[in-house]
C-alpha cells in the first residue's frame, strides 16, 4: 500500500502512537534545556519544580488523551483507560522534595519533615485536582450515556467505569479530608500504578492481543519491556537511595522507565503501521459474519 493510499483511520492511530512515544522525547528535551539553570536533580520528577513544569504537564495530559483514544476494546481497553485515568495525577501532584534539593526551593517542611510538597504549590495542586475531578465526572457521564445508547462495547466500558468511580472517589476524599497524606503519596502511587498498567498492556500485547498477534520477535520484546518495567518500578526502594556523584538511582530508574514506555509505543507503531485499529475491525467483522 502506498502512502497516499493509507486510510484516515490508519493515519489517526499512527499519529496517536507516535505522539505517545514522542511525549518522552518532549520530557527529555525539557530536562536538557533546564539543566544549565538548575543542574542535575535527584529525580526527573524534581524537574516539575523548574521551568520544565509546563512542558511536563502538557506532555502527560496529552498522553492521557491519546491513551483514551487508543483504548480499543476488551482487556486492553480496560488497562489503557485505567492508565489514562491515573497519568494526569503524576502531572498535577508534584513529588516530595527535601529543602534545598531544587534551586530556589529552600522552605522548610512542616513539622521538620525531611521531604514534602512545598506549601507554595498548594493552590496549583488544588486547582489541578478540582479540574481533574470535574473533567473526570464529565467523562464518566459521557461514558455511561454511550453505554446506555449501545455505542460502545458495553462490557469493557462498564469495567472501565467501575474502575474510574473508586479512583475519583479516593482522589476526592483524600484530597478533601487527608490533604497531607494525599500530597505525600499521590505522585508516587500514580506513577507506580501507571507504569504497572503499561507493563500489563505489554504482556497483553505479547500473549493475548485483541487484534492480530505480534510476530515472535515483537512478542519477546513486549515481555522484556514488561519485565524491565516491573524491575525498575518495584526495585526503586532498593536502588533509589543510591547515587554515584550527582546521579541518583531514582533519576536513572525514572529515565529507564520512560525509555521503555517510548520503546513499547514505537514497537506498537511498527506492528500496526499498515493496519486500521484491530480493536475496531474485529467487532465489525464479527457483525458482518453474523449478518451472513
Amino acid at each position: 500500500m502506498r502512502a497516499d493510499e493509507s486510510t484516515s483511520l490508519q493515519r489517526t492511530y499512527r499519529y496517536l502512537r507516535i505522539a505517545i512515544a514522542g511525549s518522552v522525547v518532549v520530557v527529555f528535551v525539557a530536562i536538557a534545556t533546564t539543566l544549565p539553570r538548575v543542574g542535575l536533580l535527584p529525580s526527573i520528577s524534581h524537574y516539575s519544580y523548574t521551568p520544565a513544569n509546563t512542558v511536563f504537564v502538557g506532555a502527560l495530559i496529552a498522553v492521557a488523551v491519546a491513551l483514551f483514544a487508543l483504548s480499543g476494546r476488551g482487556a486492553e481497553r480496560v488497562l489503557l483507560d485505567a492508565a489514562a485515568i491515573v497519568v494526569p495525577l503524576i502531572a498535577i501532584v508534584p513529588t516530595r522534595i527535601s529543602p534545598g534539593s531544587v534551586p530556589g526551593q529552600d522552605a522548610p517542611c512542616p513539622g521538620g519533615a525531611g521531604s514534602c510538597v512545598p506549601a507554595g504549590y498548594d493552590a496549583a495542586v488544588d486547582s489541578g485536582i478540582l479540574t481533574y475531578l470535574v473533567v473526570g465526572v464529565a467523562v464518566l457521564a459521557l461514558a455511561i450515556a454511550l453505554v446506555l445508547a449501545g455505542e460502545v462495547d458495553r462490557r469493557a466500558a462498564t469495567i472501565s467505569i467501575v474502575i474510574a468511580v473508586p479512583v475519583l472517589l479516593v482522589v476526592a476524599l483524600t484530597w478533601g479530608f487527608a490533604r497531607a497524606v494525599f500530597l505525600d503519596g499521590a505522585h508516587l502511587v500514580a506513577a507506580v500504578l501507571f507504569f504497572s498498567l503499561i507493563a500489563a498492556v505489554a504482556v497483553r500485547a505479547a500473549v493475548a492481543p485483541d487484534g492480530p498477534g505480534a510476530p515472535r520477535a515483537l512478542g519477546r520484546a513486549y515481555i522484556g519491556i514488561a519485565v524491565l518495567l516491573g524491575v525498575v518500578v518495584l526495585g526503586m526502594p532498593l536502588y533509589g537511595p543510591m547515587h554515584v556523584g550527582p546521579v541518583y538511582g531514582v533519576f536513572v530508574g525514572e529515565a529507564l522507565a520512560l525509555v521503555l514506555f517510548a520503546v513499547f509505543w514505537i514497537l506498537q507503531s511498527v506492528q500496526y503501521w499498515r493496519s486500521d485499529d484491530p480493536a475496531i475491525i474485529a467487532p465489525r467483522r464479527a457483525e458482518a459474519e453474523e449478518e451472513r
